[in-house]
């Protein structure tokens, strides 16, 4: 977990951890790969180093919802690919890809579970 930036971790709730797989996957254009220990299992989210990171975790205690806290996830260059493989895998377009400023580009997107996530562009 990074030490330097004020979020630092991220669990994404999720009901079905292989669907979740495969959809986050596609999306990101990255593999997720899944991990256990035990009595848990959990899909990273791909990352590098200390860079900010998070998974996608079943846990009884926490579940997906479209009205909690909004987490951004990078795309950065591929958003229009990023809208077309959520819509391809399940996902529902909240909000069409629109400009936030001096800060790019996002679009909100339902993940296959229920949860509302954003997908950033710096272009």
């Amino acid at each position: 977990m990074s030490k330097n930036n004020t979020i630092c971790w991220a669990d994404i709730p999720v009901v079905d951890l292989d669907r979740a797989i495969r959809f986050y996957s596609a999306v990101l254009g990255k593999d997720v790969v899944k991990q256990s220990g035990p009595g848990f299992e959990f899909g990273l989210l791909p990352h590098s180093d200390d860079n900010v990171a998070g998974c996608l975790a079943k846990m009884e205690d926490n579940k997906p919802s479209e009205t909690g806290p909004l987490v951004y996830l990078s795309v950065d260059g591929r958003l229009d690919a990023a809208i077309t493989a959520a819509r391809d895998n399940g996902g529902r377009i909240m909000k069409e890809r629109h400009p936030i400023g001096p800060h790019g580009h996002r679009a909100v997107i339902l993940d296959t579970e229920g949860n509302r996530i954003a997908l950033h562009s710096t272009t």
